[in-house]
């Protein structure tokens, strides 16, 4: 089995003044995401059981495991690992400030099985580079450690100190729960604001960042925005102007996370007659 990974040049620089630097950005290159159907039909062909017998059966366990998972309980995945809920939240010094208005968002976390991360350990890795003109310039069989990022990781780890990931791992009782409360490994916190009546998504290895996502130093985000009819759109990081770029009427661009806390703040261009705003 082998994992195929690309490496893009592009330029990264933090506002238009920016003249910005050159560099190798690696990244996943996703297949096309597969139906349920073909999974349900592949799982039939190999199990023996007719097709309408299997989606019974993975219907079934779909509404147990989201019904188990949402109760606390650390749900096992068959071959996979297993599954529970848990939170990102600020710390507070105080008993009396707790509240839940310090949780920033739920969370879904997945532990992976010991044979799922021993198989990816073991997967090669084959990485195209392309250069900042789309032409491929090497290509290489990594020979990389196959280290496998822990979710357990750090249990101590905080936020800037000031926010930290707390989990439910299931009641003491029950088998392979972790119990109690951990903390997860965290990198920086991406804060998102957007405003306008135009619409804009935010990514990072082609999935969808949400405000208070948690980002490692020079993990490359990118922002697409499309905006309100002849409105140009703008995005600022820590007051910084990022760069876009329009192609169709959509506006692009990226940046390299800080090694800090950070604020994305995105306008995505209002249209005649909202307040505010006066169409020129």
């Amino acid at each position: 089995m082998a994992l195929k990974v690309k490496a893009v040049e592009r330029k990264i620089k933090f506002n238009k003044n920016d003249p910005g630097v050159y560099r190798y950005v690696m990244k996943p290159e996703l297949y096309i995401a597969l139906t349920q159907a073909k999974v349900i039909k592949e799982a039939a062909l190999r199990s023996g059981c007719s097709q309408g017998v299997m989606k019974a059966c993975w219907d079934a366990a779909g509404e147990v495991i989201k019904a188990w998972a949402t109760e606390g309980h650390a749900v096992p995945l068959p071959g996979l690992g297993s599954m529970r809920f848990g939170l990102r939240s600020k710390s507070v010094e105080k008993v009396e400030d707790v509240k839940t208005g310090l949780i920033k968002s739920r969370r879904i976390i997945f532990t992976p099985s010991v044979d799922l991360k021993d198989e990816l350990a073991n997967a090669s890795i084959q990485i195209t580079c392309y250069d900042r003109n789309g032409d491929v310039v090497k290509r290489v069989t990594s020979a990389d450690d196959g280290t496998i990022e822990d979710p357990e990781g750090d249990e101590n780890g905080t936020e800037n100190g000031t926010e930290n990931d707390t989990e439910n791992g299931g009641s003491q009782n029950q088998g392979g729960s972790q119990g109690g409360e951990q903390n997860q490994p965290t990198g920086f916190a991406l804060t998102i604001s957007t405003s306008g009546s135009g619409s804009a998504s935010i990514t990072h290895d082609g999935n969808a960042v949400t405000s208070g996502a948690s980002l490692n130093e020079d993990d490359e985000v990118e922002i697409s925005i499309t905006p309100a009819e002849d409105q140009v759109p703008t995005a600022t990081l820590n007051g910084s102007e990022v760069e876009l770029t329009e192609s169709d009427g959509v506006y692009t661009g990226n940046f390299a996370m800080p090694a800090q806390a950070s604020t994305l703040v995105i306008n995505t261009g209002t249209a005649e007659g909202d307040d505010g705003f006066d169409k020129d």
